[in-house]
């Protein structure tokens, strides 16, 4: 069997067609279909034999030939240098002014004592003074940028221990927004203890959009890792919040997996979609798999970390669930418009560094972004997380397959530990399976809402 050739005119060969080097290849289950996964282009869709047939030789067809314009859309084939476009996109990436990124800390201090927390806790919260001064760089971020949006991420240490910080900053940063004409979003990490209405309803007058709870599992399995300081429960209050207040923002329900309670993921999922039934609140449940630390290792209390198929399987699984159109997304580390920002006023590039002033480059008093090395207090820890984007600097990533997905992997961990790549490097077949069943289940859920 022989793929028709082109009689007049060009092949797609010779007009510059060629095979992505960022397509994933697996065989279906229970028929004879290939599924291709391409990388580059964000794209899942299973081919017949003859498809298949046909990139094999897709060479030697006729530009024209209809097949090649179906495999184009898709970025199976394709006619540009798709490493360099990952540089460039890069550079444009983490230097684009697309808005202005705060992750603001109002305390280092948590009322949780999680054995694999990466952070060291810090009692007090952010004074008037380091606010005014976080007001301040906020509106020179936005004036050298030139950026129409301004976004916040309230994180700690746990930031309802300082409600007061948070509603008082909102509003400035809200009425500096507004004053240019801009808009203003923000989302909150939390553990939930010390949600109560008020509090939510503070939240929500304060533009929070978002929130990332965590639940470790069900009842004693959730208490064993995430406990209060010092000790005592706190599964119970915290359901007792995502199922009891009115919440009128979206909260993601994050389980962080260890070996410990990797055994209630189907268990824990429908018992957060069960809160949402029961609530009318906006729900969802997400995996995460836990990895280690310096400062959690020093705790000597690190819960056994997955390993194995077991990590493999449900990372792809988890990746699977974050597949888009397009290029995997850049580390806010990477971008010169995203600082994080601790309670002493202290700038760092990275969540895991926000409670290591040693790793600061510059504090919100004194770093002017439109000169941005001239005022960091300590330059060299901004550069190295910059240069840590695209393009990559290691030959290996550089050409790996994977490279548009993880763009690099985690910068702090290249920087600090050793670099990580996914779980399912070595099982490229795994991950486009995951990626099929996920589009399958998809399609199922589209064609139960059309039949309702």
């Amino acid at each position: 069997m022989e793929a028709a050739a082109a009689t007049d005119g060009r092949t797609a060969a010779e007009v510059g067609w060629h095979v992505s080097r960022y397509n994933l290849m697996a065989k279906v289950p229970d028929n004879k279909n290939v599924v291709i996964a391409n990388l580059y282009k964000g794209s899942c869709a299973e081919y017949t034999p003859i498809e298949m047939f046909l990139l094999s030789s897709f060479d030697k067809l006729a530009e024209d030939h209809p097949i090649i314009e179906r495999f184009a859309r898709r970025g199976v084939i394709c006619k540009l240098d798709e490493r360099a476009a990952l540089d460039a996109l890069g550079r444009a990436s983490c230097a684009g002014p697309g808005g202005v990124s705060l992750t603001i800390c109002p305390t280092m201090g948590c009322n949780f004592d999680c054995p694999y927390c990466f952070e060291n806790h810090r009692a007090g919260k952010m004074g008037e003074q380091v606010q005014d001064d976080v007001v301040a760089l906020a509106e020179r971020m936005l004036d050298a940028s030139g950026a129409s949006r301004l976004d916040v991420n309230w994180f700690g240490g746990e930031p309802l221990l300082a409600c007061d910080v948070i509603e008082s900053l909102s509003v400035r940063l809200m009425a500096l927004a507004q004053e240019r004409g801009g808009t203003y979003s923000a989302g909150i990490i939390t553990n939930g203890y010390l949600l109560a209405q008020d509090v939510v309803d503070m939240l929500a007058r304060c533009k929070v959009g978002s929130a990332q709870i965590t639940l470790d599992g069900l009842g004693a399995v959730h208490d064993a890792t995430r406990h209060l300081a010092g000790g005592g429960p706190t599964f119970e209050r915290i359901a007792a919040n995502l199922s009891g207040l009115k919440i009128p923002f979206k909260v993601s329900v994050r389980h962080n997996i260890h070996e410990g309670n990797r055994h209630e993921v189907d268990e824990l999922k429908a018992f957060v979609e069960g809160l949402a039934k029961e609530s009318g609140n906006d729900l969802s449940y997400y995996t995460a798999t836990v990895s280690g630390s310096e400062v959690a290792d020093q705790r000597g209390r690190q819960v056994g970390l997955l390993c194995g198929a077991d990590s493999v399987d449900l990372s792809a699984v988890q990746e699977a669930e974050s597949f888009s159109s397009g290029r995997g997304s850049y580390c806010g580390a990477h971008g010169i418009w995203n600082v994080g920002i601790d309670a002493l006023g202290n700038l760092q590039k990275c969540w895991e560094a926000v409670d290591k002033p040693h790793l600061a480059f510059g504090t919100a008093h004194d770093w002017d972004p439109a000169r941005p090395f001239e005022t960091s207090g300590c330059a060299d820890n901004l550069t190295m997380f910059l240069n840590t984007a695209c393009p990559v600097p290691d030959g290996e990533c550089c050409e790996c397959v994977w490279l548009p997905l993880c763009v690099g992997g985690c910068p702090y961990k290249r920087l600090f530990g050793e670099r990580r790549c996914i779980p399912f490097k070595d099982d490229p077949e795994r991950y486009a399976l995951a990626l099929l069943a996920r589009l399958n289940e998809q399609k199922r859920s589209k064609s139960a809402e059309s039949c309702g």
